[in-house]
């Protein structure tokens, strides 16, 4: 016990209790029952499939006051779990990088925060299964949210949970086996505060963002966490999308678990390549005919999932060209993003449109993107063999077989190219 009391010391020394009149008595009585119950729930833990144990991810939400009251010892255990839930749902908290983040109530029991409605048929579920919703709402969505549904689908032999609302952002669905009470599938979202996201994901946003040259100032403005766990999956896997700005730009970083997957961020002055710069200003001139448009905006997306490394830069006038290095080599863009609309009375008239765009006369389209090929990526388009789509009117490949080289082309009824883009994206 020993240890235990001098850990106890260095941590109640921090924070909001620090000058809380814990009493030796009342100290070891708290750190004896958590002990107990920890022994108690130690078969339970990494229950939630038959196949692997999951270990406990550190969770962080706002910290809740707590108030302390002297109470006398009324015997072994004290009725067992409502004194754990009295003392250590009160008092003994866990810390995390300097961080209170959760009462120790909640992780060695956490169906003692589980909300069940009231008019449930809480009988299909047993305590596995109501741990297993639990936690699996608390390690992964990072929330509890009301059970408002369960219900016994005995053709697949599974019970089904439902928590809040489908027509609100936060939202669950869980699918355990009605024999085993693991879980089967999962789907939870939630749109979340600024103010919310855990602390392992804020302190790693500045180094994030410098790693792709981005400006490590950008605030975070919105959160986004989804969960899903599939059919024969092993366990759920959350995503947490993160955006964030200032008065000048934007970025976005996606992690998945707790590793980010995909950063996006507009790029510092200094991180701006002028060679690059100045090939997408060529390119520009060379779809629009308007030469030396200003930057509005040049920014920069790394995504490990997709493999793909992309620098975007955005010209007034909506015109913008993204440069792609990807694992099936490189990809570049140059488009027109004006919107053109077109007033249709009904369904004829738009089968009418699709159709003239499906049917445009191949020289009027080559002749349009010739010379635009030409200049930006120096390649006769004569060899290329043109490709048309039903599925895609308005759309074009021409491609040189002997090397699979493929130029994707977007235009317009009249021929005017819209889109030029050449390998990955």
């Amino acid at each position: 016990m020993r240890h235990k009391d001098e850990q106890w010391e260095k941590e109640i020394r921090k924070g909001p209790f620090a000058l809380s009149p814990f009493t030796e008595d009342h100290k070891r009585n708290v750190l004896q029952q958590v002990e107990w119950r920890k022994k108690s729930e130690e078969g339970s833990k990494g229950d939630r499939s038959e196949d692997s144990s999951r270990s406990s991810r550190p969770f962080r939400p706002q910290v809740v006051n707590a108030s302390h009251k002297r109470r006398t010892r009324r015997g072994p255990l004290v009725a067992g779990m409502g004194a754990l839930v009295i003392a250590a749902g009160l008092f003994l908290w866990i810390w995390d990088d300097g961080q209170l983040v959760k009462p120790v109530i909640e992780q060695v029991y956490p169906t003692a925060a589980l909300q069940l409605s009231d008019d449930l048929n809480t009988n299909l579920l047993t305590d596995k299964m109501k741990r297993n919703v639990a936690t699996t709402m608390r390690d992964d969505l990072g929330k509890q949210l009301r059970v408002t549904k369960v219900e016994d689908l005995p053709v697949s032999g599974r019970i089904y949970v439902e928590a809040g609302k489908e027509s609100e952002k936060e939202y669950a669905q869980i699918w355990l086996d009605a024999a085993t009470g693991n879980l089967r599938e999962v789907g939870m979202r939630r749109e979340m505060q600024p103010s919310e996201l855990e602390h392992r994901y804020l302190r790693q946003v500045p180094s994030l963002l410098q790693s792709i040259g981005s400006t490590p100032t950008l605030k975070p403005v919105s959160i986004q966490r989804y969960v899903s766990m599939k059919q024969g999956e092993l366990e759920p896997i959350s995503y947490t999308t993160l955006a964030l700005e200032n008065e000048t730009g934007y970025g976005e970083i996606v992690w998945q678990q707790d590793e980010a997957v995909s950063i996006t961020g507009d790029l510092s002055p200094d991180q701006v390549s002028q060679v690059a710069l100045a090939d997408a200003r060529n390119a520009i001139e060379a779809l629009s005919g308007k030469a030396n448009l200003d930057l509005v905006r040049a920014s920069r997306s790394k995504d490990d999932e997709l493999g793909k490394d992309t620098v975007s830069f955005s010209f007034k006038d909506n015109y913008f060209v993204q440069m792609t290095e990807g694992k099936a080599g490189l990809g570049y863009t140059v488009g027109d993003a004006n919107h053109y609309e077109q007033d249709f009375a009904d369904w004829e008239e738009i089968e009418a449109y699709y159709q003239e765009l499906y049917n445009i006369q191949e020289s009027l389209l080559r002749g349009e993107v010739e010379p635009i090929i030409k200049k930006i990526f120096k390649i006769d388009l004569q060899a290329y063999k043109l490709h048309r789509n039903p599925d895609h009117p308005g759309m074009v490949t021409f491609e040189l077989e002997s090397s699979k080289d493929v130029f994707q082309v977007e235009y317009r009824e009249d021929g005017r190219i819209k889109m030029i883009t050449r390998g990955e994206l």
